[in-house]
C-alpha cells in the first residue's frame, strides 16, 4: 500500500502547479495596439525626407539603440515603430524645414535571437523569423519535456529605458489556442522564454 501511495502523492502534487515570484499574466500585459513592428538593434532603416535628398539616409540601428541622421544627429529608435519614428523625425526637422514629410521603411530586419531555457527538449539560443511568437520559439526548441508545467511558461523582457525585468506568464492552453494577447504577442531581441 505504501509503494502505491508515494506515486499517487507525486501525481497530485505535480497537477497543482502554482508559479512562484511576481509575474504579469499575458492577458494583463500591455501590447502595442496596432501590432506594428518594433525597431531593434541591427535593423536597416531607410529614412526618406520628402524633397530633401541630403537629409535622407539608409542607416543600421547600432547596439546602443540609436542611429545617426543628417541634421538631427543621434536618435534613440529601439522599441519604436517606423511610423512613430517618422513622426518624431518630422518634429525634429521642423527647425530646418518648413513642413517636413518623413517616411521610415524597414529595409532589413535583424534575425530574431531569443534564449529558450528550462523544460524544453533543446534549450539554448534560437534564431527565429521577425514577428515570431512564443509557440514558434517553443517549437524550435523541440517542444516541452514531460516534466514541463503547462501553466509555467514565461517570457522575461527588459523594456527600453527600464532596468526591471518583466516576467510575463503564458499557459499552454492560451498559446495553443492563439487566443487573446497570447496569439498577438511578438518576441523581441533579448527576450528569454522560460519553461518551468
Amino acid at each position: 500500500m505504501t509503494r502505491l501511495a508515494l506515486p499517487c502523492a507525486l501525481f497530485v502534487l505535480c497537477g497543482c502547479y502554482t508559479p512562484k515570484g511576481s509575474f504579469t499574466p499575458i492577458n494583463d500585459y500591455h501590447l502595442p495596439v496596432n501590432g506594428e513592428y518594433r525597431i531593434a538593434p541591427g535593423d536597416l532603416l531607410n529614412v526618406q525626407v520628402f524633397q530633401q535628398e541630403a537629409m535622407s539616409a539608409r542607416v543600421r540601428v547600432r547596439r546602443d539603440g540609436r542611429v545617426s541622421l543628417p541634421m538631427v544627429g543621434d536618435v534613440d529608435v529601439v522599441g519604436q515603430g517606423p511610423a512613430e519614428l517618422a513622426e518624431l523625425l518630422q518634429q525634429r526637422l521642423k527647425d530646418f524645414i518648413h513642413t517636413p514629410r518623413v517616411n521610415v521603411v524597414l529595409e532589413e530586419a535583424r534575425p530574431l535571437s531569443v534564449s529558450v531555457v528550462g523544460e524544453v527538449v533543446r534549450p539554448g539560443l534560437t534564431v527565429l523569423d521577425p514577428n515570431s511568437g512564443v509557440l514558434t520559439a517553443l517549437a524550435s526548441a523541440g517542444g516541452l519535456t514531460d516534466f514541463a508545467h503547462r501553466d509555467g511558461i514565461f517570457v522575461l523582457r527588459r523594456r527600453p529605458g527600464d532596468d526591471a525585468v518583466h516576467r510575463i506568464r503564458f499557459t499552454w492552453e492560451e498559446l495553443s489556442q492563439g487566443a487573446g494577447n497570447a496569439g498577438r504577442f511578438v518576441l523581441q531581441p533579448g527576450d528569454t522564454v522560460v519553461v518551468e
